[in-house]
């Protein structure tokens, strides 16, 4: 998640407040002054003009200067007090004149003051509404910010979806070419594994034919040598049962004097109810040989293996019939026999069906 996305949910999760007007309690705070200094001005001025001066009264006594001669008069009686009059009051036309120009003088404050009120007023109006105009410019601008965040990240979102999307569709066409891939290489393995059927097939039926063709050829030219065949085949017999009663005898585990027989060398080889000819026990020795693997112990290690072969020498299965006690030798022996496949064919061209392999590890 990005800082940007961060702040997005933030605005939108707090609602947007326009920003606080300073100064407006003081504003409050000094018009209520002025309404409070007018009102007591207009009352006290008011008041003032309707009352009425009172009047004053005065009295003036003068001393007569004493001008009589040394002849002593008798002194007159004082004079009588003279009343000093007040100044008559002004007329009226001019206390109304005076009062209609107080009053003026007053109304003229008064609207001055108004005039000053109202233009106090309208500047805060004004300032008012420069305020709310830019809050909600302020309101305007965080909006479109939002939204164009909001917008922005849609549109991240949009194209990870979108990227997302082309990833596993890339993925589903590489898992179903590599299908495609694996099913062709399967196909090709059977065809193959046919193929090679059929030619070993059309090999056994030709050299099935083939023998056919050359014993009934052997049969007709030997009708005259019947007596010297059978001579001769005794006697094959019998130096094959002698060889085949010496491979037997090595098969079983071979005698002191086999020096480099398969006991020494580790790849014995025996007969599984086939007979076969005397070099093959070699061959099996000359194929298994290199395969064996071990660096353990060697004293009385002897494992026998039995092993099923198609007519080419393909190893169709090989498994443990008798275990030296030592599974480790045992399993290495299996894997020596598994990696001779395919077993060599004898002199007939074919490999025996089955047959036994006697392994114990050099030196043992």
């Amino acid at each position: 998640m990005t800082l940007l996305h961060k702040q997005t949910r933030a605005s939108s999760a707090r609602p947007i407040r326009p920003p606080r007007e300073r100064g407006t309690g003081k504003a409050f705070a000094l018009a209520a002054v002025m309404h409070l200094l007018l009102g007591w001005l207009l009352y006290h001025g008011i008041n003032w003009q309707n009352n009425t001066p009172a009047g004053s009264e005065a009295e003036i006594w003068t001393e007569i200067p004493d001008t009589s001669t040394p002849t002593p008069r008798p002194a007159p009686p004082p004079p009588a007090p003279v009343k000093v009059q007040p100044a008559p009051p002004p007329a009226k036309d001019e206390d109304a004149d005076i009062a209609l120009q107080e009053k003026k003088r007053k109304q003229q404050e008064a609207a001055a003051r108004e005039a000053q009120l109202a233009e106090q007023r309208r500047q805060q109006e004004q300032a008012r509404e420069e305020a709310e105009e830019k809050r909600q410019q302020q309101l305007a601008a965080a909006a479109a910010t939002q939204k164009a965040m909001q917008d922005k990240q849609k549109q991240i979102e949009q194209q990870r979806q979108a990227e997302l999307q082309k990833q596993q569709q890339q993925k589903a066409q590489q898992d179903k070419q590599r299908q495609q891939q694996q099913a062709e290489a399967q196909k090709q393995e059977q065809l193959k594994d046919q193929k090679e059927q059929q030619e070993a097939k059309a090999k056994a039926d030709a050299q099935a034919k083939a023998k056919a063709e050359s014993d009934a050829k052997a049969k007709a030219a030997a009708q005259a040598k019947a007596k010297a065949e059978a001579e001769a085949k005794a006697k094959v017999d019998a130096e094959r049962k002698a060889r085949l009663a010496q491979l037997q005898g090595q098969l079983g585990g071979g005698t002191a004097g086999s020096g480099e027989g398969l006991a020494k060398s580790g790849t014995g080889k025996g007969a599984g109810g086939n007979a076969t000819s005397p070099g093959y026990a070699e061959k099996v020795q000359r194929r298994v040989r290199p395969n064996i693997v071990w660096a353990g112990e060697t004293a009385g290690l002897e494992t026998v293996v039995s092993v099923r072969c198609s007519p080419t020498g393909t190893l169709l299965s090989a498994n443990i019939t008798r275990s030296s006690g030592n599974e480790q030798w045992d399993q290495a022996a299996l894997r020596a026999v598994q990696r001779s496949d395919p077993m060599p064919v004898d002199i007939d061209g074919k490999a025996p069906g089955a047959f036994t392999i006697t392994l114990r590890p050099a030196g043992g």
